[in-house]
């Protein structure tokens, strides 16, 4: 789990390093070489085969099944008027404001 935890550290760095900054063109090379080295590992490998796993699993039915349920249930129908509701309201809309203000505040640093 060691190795697989420095890949991913490594590949979490260089990551947000091109997020940042950085030569566009090359932060992206650089990014996607680092998703290819990971995938290529073995490490990389192992994780992708115990996510094929998980999902194809029992665990990953029983979790699908879980989540069903839950958004069938009396619970997952007053989870989703709620969050309908927080849309609706004003603070809802001051928030979705926000967001986009920031989105294009951050859309307009990187075009300069």
């Amino acid at each position: 789990m060691t190795d697989f935890e420095q890949q991913l550290r490594t590949w979490w760095t260089k990551l947000t390093a091109w997020l940042h900054g950085g030569q566009p063109a090359e932060g992206t090379r650089k990014a996607k070489a680092a998703m290819q080295d990971f995938r290529e590992s073995e490490t990389g490998r192992k994780a992708e085969s115990a996510i094929r796993d998980l999902r194809e699993g029992e665990a990953g039915r029983k979790a699908r099944e879980a989540l069903k349920d839950l958004r069938e249930s009396d619970a997952g129908r007053k989870a989703r008027e709620a969050l309908q509701d927080l849309r609706d309201s004003e603070t809802g809309r001051k928030a979705k404001a926000a967001f986009r203000d920031l989105r294009d505040s951050a859309s307009n640093r990187d075009k300069s």
